[in-house]
């Protein structure tokens, strides 16, 4: 009687597999990208390799001499240490044939002097790197015999289109004596890893964004940051008492409005916790837009007439914790404080104002 192989156990069903199907694992998502998809995450994953370098740049086109993401390791650039990664888009895991050219370019330009021959060389595919080559990244010795019995067929007239290079006296000591161990190449899970630490990942494979850490509660001296909001604040409570405030120290008559203005200045350093969030977490820009959607929901209430400056902020703040905040990337994580801590920022560059000259 013939056994019967139990299936392969199937997602337990939720509403969102209803709504939205199955999720699509991410490392079939990328080899599914379309050419321009493939180009913006590659862009998206350069900016991973700027915490490892002193300087990353993207050269690519005609006359790259061999040479797409550079990471330098030092400020000297190609005269000092570097590593280089190759982006190819094939419609088949990478071969053997498809890289020689790429390999002839490396050696080639390092011979001349174009650059000091890189640290590493990555090979980064949209459908991996097939067996064959993957095998032989890990054969050095078998990888250099390959490749100048390949010279003649692909690189001989392929590295420049001014001369064919013909692998023959110093040359070709140069090639018998390079490092052949330069060349290996990055998996799609080392790329998804990598690109989870920018700004883009949530962005571009959804998942929610990352936990986000506790703001620092603020200092007991203020910083000259907050000059601007916090001067606004005591001329708003001024103006309530009918009596100036020159600085933090006058209110320690006035317990009420203290509280207030520590409740103000927490608000304000929740909102700067969340820029700062943001910096790592989602595109440029994405925290910005958020400070235009609080202003333009509160400026008509901050406009409208009040009794007093004091007034006018507290019911700017009111109204800022009411507002929906469903198209921002950073609305999942973006609490009452942070809105009402936004009114303050924009306070802080003048955007909004607590006394008015028509009060």
């Amino acid at each position: 009687m013939k056994k019967i192989q139990p299936k392969a156990p199937s997602p337990t069903p939720s509403s969102a597999h209803v709504h939205f199907g199955v999720p699509v694992p991410k490392a079939i998502r990328v080899k599914n990208f379309s050419p321009d998809e493939w180009e913006y995450f590659i862009e998206e994953w350069a900016t991973s390799l700027k915490g490892t370098y002193v300087k990353v740049r993207r050269f690519g086109g005609a006359g790259d001499s061999g040479v797409d993401v550079a990471g330098f390791c030092t400020n000297k650039g190609f005269e000092d240490t570097w590593d280089n990664y190759q982006c190819k888009r094939y419609g088949n895991p990478l071969r053997p044939n498809e890289i020689w050219v790429e390999l002839g370019k490396i050696i080639y330009y390092s011979h001349i002097g174009e650059y000091s021959p890189p640290r590493k060389h990555y090979f980064v595919a949209s459908l991996g790197v097939g067996t064959t080559l993957e095998k032989l990244f890990n054969k050095p010795t078998e990888l250099r015999k390959k490749f100048k019995e390949n010279w003649d067929g692909h690189c001989k007239s392929n590295i420049t289109s001014t001369k064919e290079i013909e692998l023959s006296g110093e040359f070709s000591s140069f090639v018998d004596a390079f490092d052949f161990t330069i060349f290996s190449s990055k998996s799609h899970i080392e790329l998804i890893e990598a690109h989870s630490h920018t700004e883009f990942h949530a962005v571009r494979f959804g998942g929610g964004l990352p936990a986000r850490p506790n703001p620092e509660a603020p200092p007991a001296v203020p910083v000259a940051s907050e000059s601007r909001y916090i001067r606004q604040l005591l001329d708003a409570y001024g103006d309530h008492l009918g009596a100036p405030l020159h600085d933090m120290s006058s209110l320690s008559a006035h317990s009420v409005l203290e509280r207030d203005f520590l409740r103000q200045r927490e608000r304000f350093y929740h909102a700067e916790a969340l820029r700062n969030f943001a910096r790592d977490t989602v595109p440029e820009g994405t925290f910005d837009e958020l400070q235009d959607e609080i202003y333009h929901g509160v400026v008509d209430v901050t406009e409208a007439t009040h009794s007093n400056g004091y007034e006018r902020m507290k019911a700017t703040v009111a109204q800022a914790s009411t507002i929906a905040l469903t198209a921002n990337p950073l609305a999942s994580v973006t609490k009452s404080q942070d809105r009402q801590g936004i009114c303050h920022q924009l306070a802080n560059e003048d955007l909004l104002e607590w006394v008015m000259d028509d009060d």
